[in-house]
Parts: structure tokens; sequence; C-alpha cells
């Protein structure tokens, strides 16, 4: 189904992919003029064409609709700085792009007047024009990443690869301006001249046009923020129309607000991770009052509550608009409310280290003895996940969870998390026979390790409280961690993790093994030895 959401996202990807196809073949300025030219003709019959045309326009009235739209909705535009810097940068884009395309693609639909580089570069390619070009160039381009990182930030597969598309995301405009400056340098030294030029009254029209469509432009956008903001106005007066009660607390706003947007214009602490687009879940509340007073979820709730698996009475706070009076319930605590506090989301390695046969020890030998086994095997345990590189986070019974990658990558964090599970069992190996000499029993330990995306929060109750790790990759490394006693295995890794982390597998043995908890089998390496 196509929703709101999902249009303004594919509308916004047609336009940044012909922004990067049209900062790459910039880029091949650096090779020469005609390179790029030549490229530069390809693009022309691919977004020239009638479905190109069709595509590429209809995706910019599109978006910029649902730009509007959206400010429209809000009751509040109290955003974050990431959010601010996008919707200055994407109401701002229009004033400097208008008279581009009116020199360009409005010349050649009027005038069949074509648009080489030898033209264009010349044109703009002078102290009081250049920079306006570049900074066209910069603001389209950082809009639309920002857009792509807000919309896939909760996606494990893309974060994993965030280094990369960072690093894609500079280069591209770097590589389009160098390329723009090396063309004006060479058509500096050679002379060369479009074949057609605009005549003065040619050009003059088309500006006209550009005029008419930036001050249109600016109308809407000043009586846009100016309706937005005599609206805040008007409903500040009247508030009251509705009443939240949360936590012992009345919120009194206006009909027609989200849940969120009451939570925030009265300073409940509110979790909120996707600016509001009913992506991310985090802003879920329990709702309770009369059905009349709470309306159906639209499409793009729905799809997420049931991504979750939701109870019928939880909802988005985001979209949740009551009809009436309701109660509510944050299931998620905000920074800074009382509580944990959700902290940041990392991709993380997890390790499980269990103590083998415990029960057994436990059973036939005195407390004190037992308080030394612990001790030694946490000693060993801790300054292997230390010297690591890793944080020994969790020490429960006989077992011990650590995480890597708090301040690294995540193929790091794999490679770390593997050295110290060798070092581990080293240790163990090392520690046995002293052990056993002691104990009646042997020594031995299992241990699980996986890799993935994870919430690093604060959790506990009250002032006791401690930083760990939630997610799937926690209860995975744990199950993994069980699966040594079938395999028999000292370590089962996630293929995954071992692949992240380049390990060397000779001698391992790879499987395919039913994780309790999981839907899907996963793939594992086994090592015996």
């Amino acid at each position: 189904m196509l929703t709101i959401r999902r249009l303004r996202a594919a509308s916004g990807l047609v336009l940044l992919t012909y922004i990067g196809l049209h900062l790459a073949n910039h880029a091949l300025g650096l090779v020469s003029v005609g390179t790029a030219d030549t490229a530069r003709r390809v693009m022309h019959a691919l977004w020239h064409s009638p479905p190109g045309t069709v595509l590429l326009y209809g995706s910019l009235v599109v978006h910029m609709a649902l730009a509007f739209v959206a400010v429209w909705t809000r009751r509040s535009l109290r955003l974050p700085p990431v959010e601010v810097l996008r919707l200055v940068l994407g109401f701002g884009l229009p004033l400097l792009l208008y008279m581009h395309v009116a020199a360009t693609r409005l010349l050649d639909t009027l005038f069949a007047i074509d648009a080489p580089y030898a033209r264009v570069v010349n044109a703009l390619a002078h102290w009081n024009t250049a920079p306006l070009q570049l900074a066209l160039i910069a603001i389209a381009w950082t809009h639309g990443c920002i857009g792509v990182a807000i919309m896939l930030r909760a996606n494990p597969n893309v974060r994993r690869y965030s280094h990369a598309a960072v690093a894609a995301a500079v280069l591209l405009p770097v590589l389009g301006a160098l390329g723009f400056l090396a063309m004006a340098r060479e058509l500096a030294v050679t002379g060369a001249k479009a074949a057609a030029m605009p005549s003065p009254a040619q050009f003059a029209q088309v500006t006209a046009v550009a005029s008419m469509m930036m001050l249109g432009h600016a109308v809407a956008t000043v009586a846009l923020f100016a309706a937005h903001a005599w609206r805040a106005r008007f409903e500040s007066g009247v508030a009251g129309a509705l009443r939240l009660s949360t936590g012992g607390q009345v919120l009194q706003v206006p009909r027609g607000w989200s849940v969120l947007e009451a939570s925030d214009r009265h300073g409940v602490p509110h979790l909120s991770l996707c600016g509001g687009r009913a992506r991310c879940s985090t802003c879920r509340v329990r709702v309770a009052g009369p059905a009349a007073n709470i309306p159906p979820p639209n499409a793009d709730e729905a799809r997420t509550l049931r991504r979750i698996h939701a109870a019928p009475d939880v909802r988005l706070a985001c979209q949740l608009r009551p009809l009436g009076d309701l109660a509510f319930e944050p299931q998620l605590t905000a920074p800074g409310a009382d509580g944990p506090r959700v902290t940041h989301e990392r991709e993380v390695a997890v390790l499980f280290v269990d103590l083998r046969r415990w029960s057994t020890l436990a059973e036939g030998q005195w407390p004190h003895d037992l308080v030394y086994v612990l001790d030694r095997y946490f000693a060993l345990v801790g300054a292997a996940v230390r010297a690591c590189g890793g944080e020994p986070n969790q020490f429960i019974g006989d077992s011990v969870m650590a995480i890597f990658g708090l301040e690294t990558d995540l193929p790091t964090a794999c490679a770390q998390a593997f050295r110290a599970a060798t070092r581990i069992h080293a240790d163990i190996a090392a520690w046995r026979a002293e052990f056993e000499a002691h104990f009646p029993h042997g020594l031995a330990i299992g241990i699980g390790l996986h890799a993935g995306p994870a919430v690093v929060t604060e959790v506990g109750y009250r002032e006791t409280t401690s930083v760990t790790a939630v997610g799937e990759v926690v209860n995975t490394a744990s199950r993994l961690q069980e699966q040594t006693k079938a395999s028999g295995a000292w370590l089962v890794a996630s293929a995954d993790a071992i692949a992240l982390g380049e390990v060397a597998v000779d001698g391992a043995d790879r499987t395919t093994v039913a994780v309790r908890g999981r839907s899907a089998p996963l793939d594992v390496v086994c090592f015996t030895r």
C-alpha cells in the first residue's frame, strides 16, 4: 500500500538519485570536458524522455507538496537540530534551484537550446556565480543525505556499512565540485564555446519565469509558517479541549494534537527516535479511555505495531490524535526521566561465558571454596575481556556477559571478542591442573559469540542500576553458549560474527542450528579445539 510516508520517501529517493548522477557527471570533468559532456548526453536522454520527465518533475512536485503538508500537520516545530537543518535546507533549496533549471531545462524545452558544459560552466565560473552553484550542490545533497540517514538509521543492515556510506556521501559532492572547477580551467585555456547560445530576449524570458517561481515559493513558504504560528497562538488560547492523563499529570491540549505533541508541549519526557514518522516504535504508549476517543491506526502505524506485535491497547504516540479525553502511559522511558535511561543504539559483539558443572561443584563444596573459585574464574575472564578491548558487563551465578564495540566499529568488535574468547579458553586450560588438584571436578567452559544491533542502556531499579546491552544479539549469544553442550565445542559463534572479524576457521565445524527464540535457523561455527 502506497502511504504518505512511502510516497515521500520514494519521491525523495528519485530526486537524490538525480542529484547523485548529476554530481557524478560533474566529477567526470576531472577527466575532461568532452568526457563529462558524453555522460551528460546519456543523462539528457534518460531524464528528458517523457517517462524520465514525469518521474523527475512529478517527484519534485510531490516531495515539495508533502513537505508543506508535513509542516502544517505538526503542531510543534520544536525539532532536533538535524531535523531543523533538513527543514531549512529543504525550503531554501528551491530559491537557488529555479534559476538553474530555467537556464538549462527551460531553455531546452522552449527554444531547443541545449546546455552543454561549455555553456553552463562558462556562464557560472565567476566569483559571483560559482559559489552559488557550489552551494546549490551542497544544500541539495546534504538535504537528501540527512533524509536517507533519518529514514534508515534504525536498520541494522544499513548501520553496518555506515562508515562507507558517510565516506561516499562526502566524497561525491567534493569530486563534483572539483570536476566543475577543472572544467572551468580547461575551458579558460582552450577558449571553447557552446555551439548555440540563447539570445538576450530568450534568456530574459526564462529568467522572468524563474523569478515568478521563486517568488511564488517564497510567498507560499512564508504563508505556511505564518499560518502555523497563528494556529499555534490561537490554539494556546483555547487549550483544554482535550485532557490527556499520564503519570498523575493532566495535559490540556487542543483537539487534533498527537499524544507525542502533547508530551512535548507540557515537558513530559517522551522517547522518540525517528522524528514522529511511525518507524522506530519507541514512542509507543498504552492507552485507556472510551473507544470513541481513540481513532484507528493509519497504515504506517498499523505496520509498525504489527512488527512489534503490540497489544491492542498499545499505540504510537506520534500518530495517535485522540478525539476525546484518555489516559496514556509511555512504554519506553525517555532520557532524563525516572528509571532506566536509553543511551544509544550500537552494533556490538557479545560474549557469554559459562562455567560448566557449577551446580555439581556447589553441592559438594563449602561456600568459601565456591567464593574462591568464582573470584578466580571472574578474574580470568574479566582480565581477558579488558585486555582485548571489551567490557565485562554482567556476572550472574557462574556466567559472564561481555560487550565489545562500545567505542569501535563492528568488525573490530568481532575480532576483539574472538581474541578474548581464545584467551579465556587458554587461561582456563592453564588453570585446569591446579583446579583439579583441589577439587574433584573437571574444569570446562562454554562460550557463545554473536554480533548485531543493540540498545546500550542503563537498567535496574532506583539506585541499583548498571549499563548493559539489550536486544536480540544478547539473547542469541546466550543461546549459542548453551549450544556448546550439544556440539561438544568450547566456542559456538555465529557465522556473521566470524566473517566480520575476519577470523580464521581452519579445523572448525560449520553448521546450521535452530536457536530458541529465533524464527529462522542460524549459521554457526563450532570450535572444538
